[in-house]
C-alpha cells in the first residue's frame, strides 16, 4: 500500500493594499499626513498549536543602528485571522511601543531612497508572552523566544513622494 504525502499549507500573511515586494500605497505612510492608517492584513494556515500571534513591522534600511520599528502588537488571540485597515490599539491584542515611542502603527517615512518594510507575524505556542503594554520590539522578541511555531512575512517598499 502506498502512503499519501499531504503537504501542510504554508502560513501566509497578505494585505489587500499591496502585494509582497510591491510598493505600499502612500495612503498608509507619513505622506498621507496625520491620518496615516495601517493597511488591512490577513493571514491563514497558522501552524497547529498556535495560541496567539505577535506582529512586528520593521524597516531594516533606516539610517540607524538596527533599523526602525513601525509597529509592535502581541498577544493577538489565535482565532484572529486579520486586522482591519486603520487598526486601533486596544481593539485586539496588546500594543507595544514603536520607534516613535508610542503604541500603534506609524507608517513608512524614509528620509531618502527606497526602504523595505517587513511585516513579520509570528505564531506562538502560548496565549500570552507576558510582556507589558508598551513593550519594545526587543522586549517582545525576547519574550517570544522559544515559543515561535512559525513566521509569515509580507514585505512592502516605500520611497517618499516629491516634496
Amino acid at each position: 500500500m502506498l502512503g499519501v504525502l499531504i503537504a501542510a499549507a504554508a502560513f501566509t500573511l497578505s494585505s489587500p493594499a499591496f502585494t509582497d515586494g510591491a510598493a505600499i500605497p502612500s495612503k498608509f505612510t507619513c505622506d498621507a499626513g496625520m491620518t496615516n492608517p495601517s493597511p488591512a492584513l490577513a493571514w491563514k494556515d497558522a501552524p497547529a498549536g498556535t495560541k496567539s500571534f505577535a506582529l512586528i513591522l520593521h524597516d531594516p534600511d533606516a539610517p540607524m543602528a538596527g533599523g526602525f520599528t513601525h509597529w509592535v502588537l502581541f498577544d493577538i488571540p489565535a482565532a484572529t485571522v486579520g486586522l482591519p485597515e486603520a487598526f486601533q490599539p486596544g481593539s485586539v491584542g496588546v500594543s507595544g511601543n514603536s520607534g516613535f515611542r508610542r503604541p500603534g502603527y506609524g507608517g513608512p517615512c524614509p528620509p531618502s531612497g527606497v526602504h523595505h518594510y517587513h511585516f513579520m507575524l509570528s505564531a506562538l505556542d502560548v496565549a500570552s508572552i507576558g510582556a507589558p503594554a508598551g513593550a519594545t520590539k526587543a522586549d517582545v522578541e525576547k519574550a517570544m523566544a522559544g515559543h515561535v511555531l512559525g513566521t509569515a512575512e509580507l514585505v512592502g517598499t516605500y520611497q517618499r513622494q516629491s516634496r
